[in-house]
């Protein structure tokens, strides 16, 4: 039998005889031997004064129990050395009290524990089991888990993949909205611009010709001026004179005065504004003016069309009408009856004092039921008055007018062809919006109209 190691000797020395762990609390008795405290105490528990040693059997007094402070000091060199030696030797992992293989594992305290320990006070009533069928167990529950949570790994990773992709999809169009809002602002740019050098243009002409016509005027005036001056002397002169001088040559005077009676110049006249023209160069004239009617199968419940159908009004009362496919039924909205699929026109529209109206066009494929989109986006081209007095183009978002008042007549203007719908003020025909290109693929296009104000009217110029 191979003899012990030093280590394994301090051990020995380091164990309580009693509870064959380490000393706790060591005490030393009379006949020399060392216990714990606590189980010397036990031991003896029940005897009289004297009592026996567990290890000698030599006769001691209980009460003389005196601490032995460097054998509680060689118990922790004891432990320190064992637990080094074990981790040094690559050995199985060790208890650090009892110096045995940690074979077991506590499911309570949740801990390795060695044979010593499991049958000790501290673990006696617990459930252990060896550490491999823990493991096992263990190992389970965390497969488990681990699948629960590369489950919830993948589905994280497909969301930053869908997350990505649409952050990309939204950034593509925020992009292509950024072009395609650059690009008709740039439009709308070159149209004000054109506008601006026409209108600059037509007032730099009129202008010449104020200065001519005033120049001419003035001239003509001075001269009639220098005649008639010359003409006065000579009568006033002439009135002077005897009667028998007055007379003669009387009738050559006269007619110099019928002669040289005086001639107003020509006038100073001009228009402003009249020869305003659109995008591309052409004038209103070159759209084509229509006589629109309504399409009373159109209209709105709360509608109220005219019987030559050439008016509009809305009114509280809601009308019993059939519920046919091309009526609306939630916003109060009617057609014009003709639609356009080609060429240029053009109508007037009459607003009242009303508070809220809007006209313009729509496609003839235009929602009918319920809600509807008012933008370009929802088949709709208008200009409207808001609740508050002012106008906005429905554009998306909304365009505020600037306007210096609000126009009582509207002149529609539809380029097929282009995809054009502007709006002019009928009274001075000036600019009041222009939406940019549309493509109308080959749809017809009607007059729309929108009232929701209670006696709202509008009414169709011929």
């Amino acid at each position: 039998m191979a003899a012990e190691s030093p280590v394994e000797s301090l051990q020995e020395e380091a164990t309580c005889p009693i509870c064959l762990e380490y000393f706790k609390d060591p005490v030393i008795i009379d006949c020399g031997h060392n216990f714990c405290r606590a189980c010397i105490t036990q031991f003896w528990e029940g005897s009289d004064i004297d009592a026996s040693c567990p290890q000698c059997r030599e006769i001691v007094q209980q009460g003389n129990l005196r601490s032995n402070r460097q054998l509680a000091n060689v118990v922790e060199i004891a432990k320190q050395l064992s637990f080094q030696a074990g981790k040094g030797a690559g050995a199985e992992r060790v208890c650090g009290e009892h110096l045995e293989a940690l074979k077991l594992f506590c499911e309570e305290d949740q801990t390795l524990i060695c044979v010593v320990c499991d049958r000790s006070r501290a673990h006696r009533a617990h459930t252990v089991v060896p550490i491999e069928e823990a493991a096992q167990e263990y190992k389970e529950k965390i497969q488990a888990h681990l699948k629960t949570l590369r489950e919830e790994r993948e589905k994280l990773l497909r969301f930053k993949v869908t997350g990505e992709e649409k952050s990309w999809e939204y950034l593509i169009q925020t992009q292509t909205k950024r072009q395609k809002i650059v690009s008709e602002f740039q439009q709308l740019q070159q149209f004000l611009e054109e506008q601006e050098r026409l209108l600059l243009a037509h007032l730099e002409n009129l202008e010449k010709e104020i200065v001519k016509i005033q120049n001419d005027n003035v001239t003509k005036l001075s001269e009639e001026i220098s005649c008639l001056s010359d003409l006065i002397s000579e009568m006033e002169e002439k009135c002077q004179k005897p009667a028998s001088e007055f007379l003669q040559d009387f009738r050559n005077i006269l007619s110099r005065f019928e002669k040289g009676k005086f001639q107003q110049p020509a006038e100073i006249s001009y228009s402003l504004g009249s020869e305003l023209k659109i995008k591309g160069g052409e004038s209103l004239v070159s759209y084509r003016q229509v006589n629109v009617i309504l399409d009373p199968d159109t209209a709105h419940p709360q509608l109220i069309v005219s019987q030559d159908m050439k008016t509009v009004r809305w009114t509280d009362t809601r009308q019993y009408l059939p519920d046919n496919p091309e009526r609306f039924d939630t916003w109060g909205c009617v057609l014009g009856y003709e639609g356009f699929t080609s060429g240029s026109y053009c109508w007037e529209v009459v607003m009242g004092n009303e508070e809220r109206w809007a006209v313009g066009v729509a496609r003839e494929s235009v929602r009918r039921k319920g809600r509807i989109s008012l933008n370009p986006e929802g088949g709709i081209w208008a200009v409207e008055r808001c609740w508050w007095g002012q106008c906005q183009a429905l554009t998306s978002p909304m365009t505020p007018l600037p306007l210096p008042r609000v126009p009582r007549r509207i002149l529609v203007c539809l380029d097929y062809e282009r995809g054009q719908v502007t709006f002019f003020d009928y009274g001075n025909k000036a600019l009041i919006f222009t939406f940019p290109p549309a493509s109308f693929t080959g749809e017809r296009i009607h007059p729309w109209f929108w009232l929701w104000d209670r006696e709202t009217q509008l009414r169709l110029c011929p």
